[in-house]
């Protein structure tokens, strides 16, 4: 009897190593999966750097930059003589440029700029003014007379668009 009993514990104990070998081996397993998958993603990560740094120092296209804005104050009064009649015309005129330094210089040249303005609206028809078309004729009219002046005065338009912040028409 003693020795089924050494048998039966001999057999647990033998098998016990092969379940902890088995064990082992599939925890080796993983770990060398882990290795393994850790190594490709360095790898990957290191040779991937070098195409992001070849198109960093490609040219990128031109970054737009802020919106800078001009008031023009005080708003623009401008009278007509409609069949007799004396019409008004207030608008409050704002130039936006992306360039700080243009916008800087834009400054010395204020003056000029609301004389060509005033003589521009005094110029319109009242009739024509009354429509959205003839608004917005008139906007264009503005900006590209604003960018021709400075054109000549400093060089470049510096200004992108003129835009009518409050227009009113009695």
């Amino acid at each position: 009897m003693a020795k089924q009993e050494n048998n039966e514990v001999t057999e647990e104990v033998q098998e016990k190593p092969s379940n902890s070998r088995k064990k082992l081996f599939i925890l080796i397993g993983v770990g060398l999966l882990a290795l393994l998958l850790s190594a490709g993603g360095v790898a990957y990560f290191l040779l991937s750097g070098d195409d992001q740094e070849e198109v960093a120092q490609a040219p990128a296209e031109p970054v737009k930059q802020m919106a800078l804005y001009q008031a023009l104050e005080p708003p623009f009064v401008v009278n007509y003589s409609d069949n007799g009649r004396q019409r008004y015309m207030q608008v409050s005129v704002v130039l936006m440029g992306r360039s700080a330094e243009g916008m800087a210089k834009l400054n010395q040249h204020l003056p000029l700029i609301r004389n060509q303005l005033v003589l521009l609206f005094g110029s319109e028809e009242f009739a024509a003014l009354l429509s959205p078309e003839g608004k917005e004729a008139l906007r264009e009219r503005a900006g590209l007379a604003v960018k021709a002046l400075l054109e000549k005065e400093v060089g470049d338009p510096v200004i992108e668009s003129v835009l009518f912040t409050n227009m009113v028409l009695q």
